[in-house]
C-alpha cells in the first residue's frame, strides 16, 4: 500500500516539475510573440504613414487634375460658345453681305423714271398773245377756258391773291384772307409766275357792277383766264357773262349758266367771329337716335307769279302735314315764322326762320332734318346750302329732296352720299318710310362723317378758300404741296463731339433674328402722280386732307404674291427665295408682302442718364434698326463727358434731338431725322428684348383670340401687315362709369382692351404728321396741361382715322424699371388726370373713337410640335 501510495506521490512530484517548466516555457514564448508583434505594429505604422503620405500625394495630384480638367471644360465651352457666336455672326454677316448684294443689284437694274424740267412759265406780255379767244356761253370747260402752260406739273401751283380792301367790306373775312395770305404755301407775290390769280368778293358788289370791276384787275388780260372769282356773298348771282372765262366759286347758281366741272358751289362766308376750334360749336354725336326723327323749319319766299315750282312746294307742305299727323313726337315741321332772315332773293325759295341759336337748338334734337332742293332754274342757292352746312354743324343727317338735281359743294371730290341722303322730289311721301329702315349705326356713321366734312371743308372762311384752291390743282393733276417735317436741332453744338463707348456684350446674340444691315431710308413721294390722278376719292372723303402731300401712306397698294417673282422683284426680300420655312429660314430675310424696310426708334428723356445709356446699350446690334433719335425733353443740355455708346448704328447716324420745351408731345413729331416708315416709340426705361422688337416688326402672327371661353386662329397680322394699327405691348382700356355716366380708364388685367402704351409700341410716321398739324390744338393743349395722356391722344387719333382698335403683341401687360426712381404714373393723380383725358377728348372728338379687341398676337409656331430638324420662327415668343 504504501509503495503504491509511494508510486503516485513521485508520479505528482514529476507533473508539477512539468507544470512550471512548462509555465515558464510558456511565458517565454509571448514574449517572443509580443516582441514580434510590436516589430509588426511598428511595420505597419511605416506602411501607413508611407499609404497616407502616397495619399496625400494622390489627392494632391487627383485634385490639380480635376482643376486641369475643370479648366479643360470651361475652356471647351467656351470655345462651343464662341464657336456658337461666331457662326452666328458669320451666318450675320454672310446674309447681311447677301442682302447686300440684293441691293446693289436693284439698283442697278432699278426703274427710274424719265424726268424733264417745266416748260418755262408764260409771263408778260407773252401771256396775253397767246390767250385764246373766249368761247361762246356757256361751253366754258378746263380745256377750252384754262391755259395749262402756266401750271407746270413740278410749278408747287403759284396762286396769286388780288388785295381785298374794297371788294371785301366785312372785318371777319378780311381776317380769314390775311390768315390765308400768312399760311398757305401756294401764296405768291409775283402776279407773273402764278398759276391762278384769285379775286375774293364781299357780298356789297351787285351783279351789273362786277364785270366792270373785273376787267379793272390788273391781270385780268381781257378774259379772266386762269383766275378764281370767290363770291363770298349770298345776294350776287355770278355767271359767264360777268367773269368771262374765270373759274366762279359761289353759293347761288342757275342751272342754265352753271358750268359742271369748271365753276364751284360753296356756302356763304359763316357769319360772326370765326371759329378757331370748330369743334367747339358742335354737339356730340351720340345717341345715336335724338328726340325728333325728322325736323324742317322755315317759310317760302312767294312770287308774284303762281309757277310750277310754287305748285309743287304747295304739294310738299300738304304731303308732310299729312305725315306728321299720328307722329307729333317724332317728326317736327314747321311750314311758316314770324322772323325769316332772307339771306337769298331767289323767288320760291325757303327762307330759313329765326336765329342761328334757334336753328341749331331744333337742329341738335332732330335726327334727321330735310332740306329742299332750290327752284328748279337753280342748282343751288345760299339759303339752301346754309341750311346744309348748319344741318352738318348740329349732328342732324341731311334728307336732300330733290338731291338729283342739285349742285353741292365740291361735289367733283366729296362723295355726299356718305353723309347726307340725296333723294328725288318724288320720295316725299315715302322719306318717312325710308328713314325708320336706318339702324343706329348707319346713322352715327353719316353724323360723323357729315361732321367731318365740315369740320374739314366748311367750318370756317380760310378752309373753304382752302378747299377751292385744292380741288383746282387737282383738277390739274398738280400734287399737293409735301407735309412740313420738324427740323431736328442736335443737343451738341457744331463743333462738340459726344464721347462714346464700347457697347456691352449682347447676352442675346443665341437668335438668328434677321441681317444687320447698313442704315437705309424707305422710299419717300412714289405715289405723287398716282394719288393725285387716281386716288382722289380716298384723299377727299377718307383722310379729309387733300391740302397735303404726305412721303408715304399707311395703306398703299400691294402687290400679289406672285408678282415679286414676275418683274416686281425690287426690295422684296421672300423667305427661301419663295419656297418659305421655317425658322432657321424665317430669320434671314425680312419676308412679308411689302418690300423691306427698317425702323426708327424715337427714345424720349428727361435728366436720367444713367437710365438712357443702360437703355441704348440694350439696342446693339438690333436687326431691321435704321437709328435712335433721342428726344432730350429736358432744357438743360447732357452732361458733356457722357458717354454714348455705340449701338451697331453708326453714332453719326444716331440723333439727339434737344426738344423746344418740356412736352410729352415732341414724342410724336414728325423729325426730319425719321427717314423710316415703321416708328418705335419707346420710353428710356422700357425694356424689351431684341426677339419681341423684331417680332412686333415683322410679319407673320398667330393671333390668340380670347372670344368668351374659345381660342381662335385668325390670319397674319403685325405692324408690317396691319400698318395703319398701332401694334404695342402692354395694353389698356377705356370703361364706363355707371354712377357718373363717363368713361375712366382702366389699367386692370382683361380680356378686353382699347389701347396699347406709346411707351413701347409701333406706329406710322404718317401719324406723327396728322398728329402734329391735324389732330386739334386743344388735345395737345391737355396733354401739355397735365403732362400726361399723349398716349391716349395718340391712340384716339388712330382708331378714329382708321376706326380699328390696336393691335397687342406678346403677354407683357406692364413694364418694371427696378433700377429707376418712382415714375409719374405711380401718383393716385395719374390716374385722375387720365380719366379727364379721356372724357374731354371725347368731347373734342364728338364720340369715343377708342373699340375693343379681344385678342392678342403671338408668332405662328409658337406652342406648336415641329421635327427636330426644324425650328421655331422664335424661341420665346
Amino acid at each position: 500500500m504504501s509503495l503504491f501510495m509511494h508510486y503516485y506521490i513521485s508520479k505528482f512530484a514529476g507533473t508539477v516539475d512539468s507544470a512550471t517548466d512548462l509555465q515558464r516555457r510558456i511565458q517565454l514564448d509571448d514574449i517572443h510573440v509580443l516582441e514580434d508583434l510590436k516589430l509588426r505594429i511598428e511595420e505597419f505604422l511605416r506602411i501607413k504613414l508611407s499609404v497616407s503620405s502616397e495619399l496625400r500625394d494622390l489627392e494632391k495630384k487627383r485634385q490639380r487634375l480635376q482643376a486641369e480638367i475643370f479648366t479643360l471644360t470651361q475652356s471647351v465651352e467656351e470655345s462651343k460658345r464662341g464657336y456658337t457666336k461666331n457662326r452666328l455672326e458669320l451666318d450675320r454677316i454672310k446674309l447681311s453681305l447677301k442682302q447686300a448684294a440684293y441691293a446693289r443689284e436693284e439698283l442697278e437694274n432699278r426703274n427710274i423714271p424719265l424726268l424733264r424740267p417745266p416748260l418755262k412759265l408764260l409771263t408778260g406780255e407773252d401771256a396775253r398773245q397767246l390767250y385764246l379767244p373766249a368761247p361762246a356761253p356757256p361751253e366754258c370747260q378746263m380745256h377750252s377756258c384754262f391755259d395749262y402752260s402756266r401750271c407746270s406739273l413740278t410749278s408747287g401751283f403759284p396762286v396769286y391773291f388780288y388785295p381785298t380792301d374794297d371788294s371785301v367790306p366785312e372785318l371777319n373775312v378780311r381776317a380769314s384772307l390775311a390768315q390765308i395770305l400768312d399760311t398757305n404755301v401756294h401764296t405768291t407775290f409775283d402776279p407773273s409766275t402764278a398759276c391762278v390769280h384769285v379775286v375774293i368778293l364781299g357780298g356789297h358788289l351787285p351783279s351789273w357792277s362786277v364785270a366792270s370791276y373785273l376787267r379793272q384787275l390788273a391781270h385780268w388780260n381781257g378774259s379772266g383766264r386762269n383766275h378764281i372769282v370767290i363770291n363770298l356773298g349770298g345776294t350776287t348771282i355770278l355767271s359767264e357773262k360777268h367773269v368771262q372765262q374765270a373759274i366762279i366759286a359761289q353759293s347761288s347758281a342757275e342751272a342754265a349758266t352753271f358750268r359742271q366741272k369748271f365753276d364751284i358751289t360753296l356756302t356763304p362766308a359763316p357769319l360772326g367771329k370765326e371759329l378757331a376750334q370748330p369743334w367747339e360749336s358742335a354737339p356730340v354725336i351720340l345717341p345715336a337716335r335724338r328726340r325728333y326723327l325728322l325736323s324742317f323749319q322755315g317759310r317760302l319766299a312767294r312770287d308774284a307769279n303762281i309757277t310750277i315750282a310754287a305748285r309743287a312746294n304747295e304739294m310738299i307742305v300738304n304731303v308732310l302735314g299729312k305725315m306728321s299727323q299720328g307722329f307729333d313726337n317724332e317728326l317736327n315741321f314747321s311750314f311758316s315764322c314770324l322772323a325769316a332772315e332772307n339771306v337769298s332773293s331767289v323767288p320760291n325759295d325757303w327762307l330759313l326762320c329765326g336765329e342761328p341759336s334757334s336753328r341749331a337748338q331744333l337742329l341738335r334734337e332732330s335726327t334727321f332734318s330735310i332740306i329742299f332742293a332750290p327752284p328748279a332754274v337753280f342748282v343751288s342757292t345760299a339759303t339752301f346750302l346754309v341750311r346744309i352746312r348748319e344741318s352738318l354743324q348740329n349732328g342732324a343727317i341731311p334728307v336732300i329732296l330733290g338731291g338729283d338735281a342739285v349742285e353741292l359743294p365740291f361735289s367733283e371730290f366729296v362723295d355726299w352720299s356718305r353723309a347726307a341722303l340725296l333723294l328725288p322730289l318724288a320720295r316725299v311721301t315715302e322719306v318717312h318710310f325710308i328713314l325708320r329702315t336706318y339702324l343706329d349705326a348707319d346713322i352715327v356713321e353719316l353724323r360723323r362723317r357729315g361732321r367731318l366734312l365740315w369740320e374739314s371743308y366748311l367750318s370756317t372762311t380760310s378752309r373753304m378758300i382752302n378747299t377751292v384752291l385744292s380741288l383746282v390743282r387737282t383738277r390739274l393733276g398738280i400734287p399737293a404741296p409735301p407735309a412740313h417735317e420738324e427740323p431736328s436741332p442736335s443737343v451738341f453744338n457744331a463743333t462738340f463731339r459726344p464721347l462714346t463707348i464700347e457697347a456691352a456684350p449682347n447676352t442675346e446674340m443665341d437668335e438668328m433674328l434677321g441681317p444687320i444691315e447698313p442704315p437705309f431710308p424707305s422710299l419717300t413721294y412714289q405715289r405723287n402722280f398716282s394719288v393725285t390722278l387716281n386716288d382722289q376719292a380716298k384723299v377727299w372723303n377718307e383722310d379729309f386732307d387733300p391740302h397735303t402731300m404726305y412721303p408715304y401712306g399707311v395703306q398703299e397698294p400691294i402687290l400679289p404674291s406672285e408678282a415679286k417673282f414676275m418683274g416686281s422683284s425690287f426690295g422684296f426680300r421672300p423667305v427661301a427665295q419663295g419656297a418659305g420655312g421655317s425658322g432657321k429660314e424665317f430669320g434671314e430675310v425680312l419676308g412679308g408682302n411689302v418690300p423691306r424696310e427698317q425702323f426708327t426708334v424715337v427714345m424720349l428723356t428727361y435728366e436720367r442718364e444713367a437710365v438712357l445709356i443702360d437703355s441704348l446699350q440694350r439696342l446693339h446690334s438690333l436687326p431691321h434698326l435704321n437709328k435712335v433719335i433721342v428726344v432730350w425733353n429736358s432744357l438743360k443740355p447732357p452732361s458733356p463727358d457722357l458717354r454714348w455708346p455705340d449701338i451697331g448704328v453708326p453714332i453719326e447716324a444716331s440723333e439727339v434731338v434737344r426738344a423746344k420745351k418740356n412736352s410729352l408731345n415732341n414724342r410724336f413729331l414728325p423729325f426730319s431725322a425719321i427717314e423710316t416708315e415703321a416708328v418705335l416709340s419707346v420710353d428710356d426705361d422700357t425694356h424689351l428684348r431684341h426677339d419681341e422688337i423684331v417680332f412686333g416688326f415683322r410679319e407673320i402672327f398667330k393671333v390668340r383670340a380670347v372670344i368668351l371661353t374659345n381660342s381662335a386662329t385668325l390670319g397674319p397680322r403685325v405692324w408690317r401687315e396691319a400698318r395703319d394699327r398701332i401694334v404695342g405691348f402692354p395694353g389698356r382700356y377705356h370703361a364706363w362709369d355707371v354712377n357718373h355716366k363717363s368713361w375712366y380708364y382702366n389699367s386692370n388685367y382683361s380680356c378686353e382692351l382699347s389701347m396699347v402704351l406709346m411707351g413701347a409700341a409701333f406706329f406710322h410716321k404718317y401719324y406723327s404728321y396728322v398728329y402734329t398739324y391735324v389732330m386739334p390744338q386743344a388735345i395737345r393743349d391737355k396733354v401739355d396741361e397735365y403732362m400726361n395722356c399723349e398716349d391716349i391722344a395718340m391712340n384716339f387719333l388712330v382708331s378714329h382715322i382708321t376706326r380699328k382698335p390696336p393691335l397687342k403683341v406678346t403677354t407683357r401687360w406692364t413694364f418694371r424699371c427696378p433700377g429707376c426712381t418712382v415714375s409719374l404714373s405711380a401718383d393716385d393723380s395719374h390716374f385722375h388726370e387720365r380719366d379727364t383725358c379721356l372724357n374731354f377728348f371725347v368731347k373734342v372728338y364728338g364720340y369715343m373713337p377708342l373699340l375693343y379687341t379681344q385678342f392678342r398676337l403671338d408668332s405662328i409656331l409658337f406652342k406648336t410640335r415641329i421635327p427636330h430638324d426644324r425650328q421655331k420662327c422664335f424661341k420665346f415668343i
